[in-house]
């Protein structure tokens, strides 16, 4: 894949999430919320700050992350589905 975010852009790939079960009725794929857990496929070249310098990145390639529901661009390139997000659309990274 060759793809790189620009500026304080993050492309990331949503993680699966766990079957899902209520009351021991399983949930359909279709009505499941997407999942708020991803990885940290590639990262931009930073913002542009007001001194004119770029500001540096607090994750990495390959950081496991919350992000926001309904967070970023959703994208697909090459049958594999991503998301494109700024870096103040990340929550947390997961430890």
């Amino acid at each position: 894949m060759n793809i790189q975010p620009l500026g304080d852009r993050v492309l990331v790939q949503r993680l699966e999430a766990a079957e899902i079960k209520k009351g021991g009725i399983i949930i359909p794929e279709t009505a499941q919320e997407k999942p708020m857990e991803a990885k940290v496929i590639a990262i931009g070249t930073g913002k542009v700050l007001e001194d004119g310098t770029k500001g540096g990145f607090e994750v990495k390639k390959g950081d496991r992350i919350l992000i926001g529901k309904y967070s970023g661009t959703d994208i697909k390139l090459d049958d594999e589905e991503y998301l494109i997000l700024s870096q103040d659309d990340i929550l947390a990274i997961v430890k």
